[in-house]
């Protein structure tokens, strides 16, 4: 079996958002979600804020953040996590959240909010969210769109036939599949992004399918990792790729016109986030002037 090696390099960076992020109250997701990347991440400044709480109201097979009944949002979260960009000095911010299935609009609101303070805040800085399916609430997608991220993503996780298993009941493939084409529909200049998991028991045609289907609803960028058990209590491994399948991969994505493909056993949605948004921008925009003749 092909080993994957991670580099483990704590430096004062990495201290410094770690003891931000402990005094601000502010959950990440590279700390909840145990990412294999935190260190390379937060050592070269780079995080993923998690918002409202640590505790997801849903119970998908193949995730280690904490389940149950999440906590009140704090109303000033918007602005704490605007204020640690600042004092970071990021240029690039990813945000995330647990499913919030309790909350009228799943939380879209509060995406929104967390959105303009950042950018009000901290004029220049890209922002990336990671959202939820909202329970296929198109009002709530169009009320995150509205603010005005960079990229929208939102990850599929596994293939459809695997989908029922993988996710929470109230997930559904084609329901995120509908999130990700509406939100181009909203703004076609909005870029999208989504992931797949794989070694979840997937078949290869399968993948292949899946890609197609993301590709399909107007994706940019997608993102190919390998699942790895978090604890006895999540799914087992079923298969683990090799390097050539990841390569594989990445050039039939770009051969069905992916603007940037991020496919590494390690990869996570947030991985190289910064990068892969720039790569995909000037990628679009030679494709539009090569479409213009100029």
């Amino acid at each position: 079996m092909e080993k994957v090696r991670l580099r483990v390099s704590i430096n004062q960076r990495y201290l410094e958002l770690s003891k931000l992020v402990s005094s601000l109250g502010i959950a990440t997701v590279c700390e909840s979600a145990l990412c294999p990347n935190i260190f390379e991440c937060w050592g070269s400044g780079v995080a993923t804020f998690m918002i409202m709480g640590d505790t997801c109201t849903r119970g998908c097979r193949f995730c280690y953040v904490k389940k149950g009944i999440p906590q009140p949002i704090d109303p000033l979260e918007p602005y704490k996590v605007a204020e640690a960009v600042k004092k970071l000095g990021l240029d690039y911010v990813t945000i995330t959240s647990v499913d919030r299935d309790d909350l009228p609009d799943g939380g879209a609101e509060h995406f929104a909010r967390t959105i303009r303070a950042v950018k009000d805040l901290n004029p220049g800085v890209r922002v990336e969210v990671l959202i939820p399916d909202f329970r296929g609430d198109l009002d709530a997608l169009k009320r995150v769109v509205d603010a005005a991220p960079d990229v929208l993503a939102h990850n599929i996780e596994t293939v459809r036939r695997l989908t029922p298993l993988v996710r929470d009941w109230r997930a559904g493939y084609d329901q995120s599949l509908k999130i990700l084409k509406q939100a181009k529909i909203y703004n076609p200049r909005l870029i999208t992004k989504s992931s797949i998991l794989l070694g979840l028991g997937e078949t290869w045609e399968e993948v292949i399918e899946a890609m197609r289907d993301l590709r399909e609803a107007g994706v940019d960028i997608l993102v190919l990792s390998q699942y790895m058990r978090p604890s006895p209590k999540q799914l087992p491994v079923a298969k683990v790729y090799r390097i050539e399948e990841f390569k594989e991969l990445e050039e039939i994505g770009y051969k069905m016109g992916f603007s940037y493909v991020v496919a590494h056993p390690l990869a996570r949605t947030s991985y190289k986030a910064r990068e892969a948004y720039l790569e995909a921008v000037k990628r679009i925009a030679g494709h539009a002037s090569s479409q213009s003749g100029f």
